[in-house]
């Protein structure tokens, strides 16, 4: 899947379409009950993706005017507001959803070009505006699974799917957790090392007395959800066989 923020945010817009149709199908009471988020129900999850949208045209609006702009005024007040929005009634929250994901999608597109290679202030720090698009892709995408209203992983487009778990594999290759394994996405069979065990970059094998590495195989989209705990891996297959690793939190 191509980073280009221009050729992503088609698909930004279908990811909220679906998401607005599982919303739609959903009653007030639906909203209170638990997500697969721990201590969020399904109105935090809501709550919060609606912020997220204006959280990210609070940084397109840096990038356009240069401007210092942080993506949320402060954690507490992120989680504040999330928290506020969290019980209103479920056409309030679509109607919400839906007026954010416009502004976010106006914002974007009143970016001139040059400005997408501005760095802007995130949660994670500075990082260029093109990568926004990506970013919120993600969010819709990974936490419409996060609803637990029917939407799993396997309805992940399969060009995310795989996007997904390359990130998650990159992200897992830097950590100094003793992980060491081989995943192997069954659409493209392509070998992807997460981690030896010994802090070594992907794609660099582990020495002799270094621990055993196993490898998983299965689709691209189960690989992802189960590295981002969004899925219990099943399906995947282990080689050697054995119960699958707990993967380390995924942040």
């Amino acid at each position: 899947m191509t980073l280009d923020p221009l050729a992503l945010l088609p698909e930004v817009d279908r990811a909220t379409e679906r998401l607005l149709r599982t919303v739609d199908g959903l009653d007030d009471a639906a909203t209170g009950e638990p997500s697969l988020l721990p201590g969020w129900t399904r109105g935090h999850v809501l709550s919060h993706l609606a912020r997220n949208a204006d959280s990210l045209v609070n940084l397109l609006t840096s990038a356009r005017t240069g401007e210092d702009v942080p993506q949320y005024p402060s954690p507490a007040a992120r989680n504040a507001d999330i928290a506020a929005g969290s019980a209103r009634p479920v056409g309030t929250q679509l109607a919400d959803l839906r007026d954010s994901a416009r502004r976010l999608a106006e914002a974007a597109g009143e970016l001139p070009a040059p400005a997408w290679a501005a760095q802007v202030r995130s949660t994670r720090g500075l990082r260029p505006a093109a990568t926004l698009v990506w970013a919120r892709l993600r969010e819709v995408e990974v936490h419409h699974v996060d609803l637990d209203a029917g939407y799993r992983t396997a309805d992940w487009p399969d060009a995310f799917g795989q996007r997904l778990l390359h990130e998650v594999v990159h992200d897992l290759a830097r950590r100094d957790d003793p992980l060491a394994l081989v995943l192997v996405p069954a659409e493209t069979g392509q070998p992807l090392t997460v981690h030896t065990g010994r802090g070594l970059p992907v794609g660099v094998p582990a020495a002799d007395d270094g621990p055993e590495l196993r490898t998983v195989t299965g689709p691209a989209h189960e690989l992802a959800g189960w590295l981002t705990g969004r899925s219990g891996g099943a399906g995947l297959v282990v080689t050697p066989a054995g119960p699958l690793p707990a993967p380390p939190p995924w942040i």
